[in-house]
């Protein structure tokens, strides 16, 4: 039963926390665009798709901004309480810091739930619509915008040149090169026209006026070829845009991509690679003895052979004069050989390591992100009862600082599995290993009524350093 106590807490807590996870979702989505902004800019992009995508990447960033957000709430909820003395009214009743921490405690381990649940079923979904998106817009082309008295060359075919545009779409000195990769020339010049696109964004139309047309026909290998000039009063021609469009991609196209796979598709494929790693170390080793035919020969033979080799210094002296050249280049094409097998087979060893350590990567993190949740609460809400300050000036500041160590040593763990240094849980549970040992620290600390954030109690002990070294002087 969930009694007073649990409710007012928890009430505090929810407000803070809501405001800090979204906060901390536009952040992280200001980020992302950051990094890729370079692959919006000039493509034309609608707002319904911009939106969706937005959708997409806040979506895969809710594990990442939960930590964030139950770290600085629960530094605030529990600053607050200290300022406004709640929990010095509390701990006079009798009720000690684990108690009044438990219900925020429970609902930080249901949020780590629900970070698991995102990680696992709907992160997968949101990754591939959203790295499928972001492809489409990488390849698409740049917005169709033709400037004055600059050769357009984005549309297939054609080189366009205007030299002065004006309002309602009217164009002057217009040149169009038909680029059909050919030594012919066929070039369209207008004095003037209308430059217009039609309302499904399909297609560009030049109406254009008082020009001329020059075409070259024939066979382009030879000399023979036929020139014309066409003069026009009036003449329309009409572009394609299509390729302008944003074309959408099949989500099948990237659904194997480590990334897209759910826990139990995770280890489904990790097994598979474990079996395959196998075939493939028997198959290195048939096709190495098979390079290799005195390893077939018993240890019997070697150990008979043994006493003859004795009696040559060099293997030289065991080949004839008249066979030593053909032994030898028999040697090193059979080297040379067993060398090319052996870099085959180790590149493919690395592959598949590779892979690997990047499934195992992302299994992990579904366990870490979601553990992440309690770890920085149980640094948060001690740190915020021992503080003692609320708003979001100085707990902004510390979250910030603890927020960056975990994802400094995260990350790094992370680098460290992928360039095989750490092994997968040792590296993806590094920040958890070095955050826990924190948190139980400065939970000790604010169960003692530490003073540890405390600036009066640091300048008290500077003014007794001091005093006592005044009167060390005197003496």
């Amino acid at each position: 039963m969930i009694k007073k106590l649990d409710k007012l807490i928890i009430k505090a807590f929810i407000g803070p926390f809501l405001a800090t996870f979204f906060i901390a979702v536009f952040i992280l989505v200001m980020q992302f665009f950051w990094l890729y902004i370079d692959d919006f800019v000039g493509k034309g992009i609608d707002f319904l798709t911009l939106i969706q995508f937005i959708a997409y990447v806040s979506t895969t960033l809710v594990p990442l901004a939960l930590p964030l957000g139950i770290l600085l709430s629960s530094i605030m909820t529990f600053g607050n309480l200290g300022e406004s003395f709640e929990l010095v009214a509390i701990k006079s009743a009798g009720i000690p810091l684990i108690r009044f921490m438990r219900p925020v405690f429970v609902v930080s381990g249901l949020l780590g739930v629900v970070a698991f649940g995102f990680a696992n079923y709907v992160i997968p979904v949101a990754e591939l619509k959203m790295r499928t998106l972001l492809y489409d817009i990488r390849v698409a082309k740049p917005a169709f915008d033709i400037k004055e008295g600059v050769f357009y060359n984005k549309l297939d075919g054609y080189t366009i040149k205007i030299g002065k545009k004006e309002k309602d779409s009217i164009i002057h000195n217009v040149v169009i090169y038909e680029n059909n990769y050919t030594l012919q020339d066929n070039i369209i010049l207008a004095e003037k026209g209308t430059m217009t696109v039609s309302p499904d964004q399909r297609f560009l139309y030049f109406n254009l006026q008082n020009g001329w047309r020059y075409q070259e026909k024939g066979n382009p290998g030879t000399i023979e070829t036929d020139y014309y000039r066409l003069g026009f009063k009036e003449y329309k021609k009409v572009f394609d845009l299509s390729s302008f469009k944003l074309n959408k991609t099949a989500d099948s196209t990237f659904k194997n991509y480590y990334k897209m796979l759910s826990l139990s598709q995770l280890t489904t494929v990790i097994d598979s690679m474990k079996r395959v790693q196998v075939e493939a170390g028997n198959k290195a080793r048939r096709e190495l003895a098979a390079l290799l035919p005195f390893q077939m020969i018993p240890d019997s033979v070697w150990k008979k052979a043994k006493p003859l080799a004795k009696n040559f210094k060099k293997i030289e002296n065991l080949v004839p004069d008249s066979l030593k050249q053909t032994v030898f280049n028999g040697a090193i094409s059979k080297l040379s050989g067993l060398k090319n097998q052996v870099e085959f087979f180790a590149v493919d060893y690395k592959e598949q390591q590779w892979q690997m350590r990047l499934h195992e990567i992302e299994r992990h993190r579904k366990f870490t992100l979601s553990f992440a949740c309690v770890v920085l609460f149980l640094i948060g809400a001690p740190l915020g009862s021992i503080i003692r300050k609320g708003g979001i000036g100085l707990p902004l500041v510390i979250s910030v600082f603890f927020f960056i160590a975990f994802h400094v040593a995260n990350t790094s763990g992370e680098k460290m599995v992928r360039e095989n240094v750490l092994l997968p849980y040792s590296g993806m549970w590094l920040s958890t290993a070095i955050l826990i040992p924190v948190g139980i620290f400065l939970t000790y600390k604010a169960m003692q009524d530490s003073n540890l954030f405390n600036a009066e109690f640091y300048y008290r002990i500077l003014r007794r350093l001091h005093l006592s070294r005044f009167l060390k002087e005197k003496k």
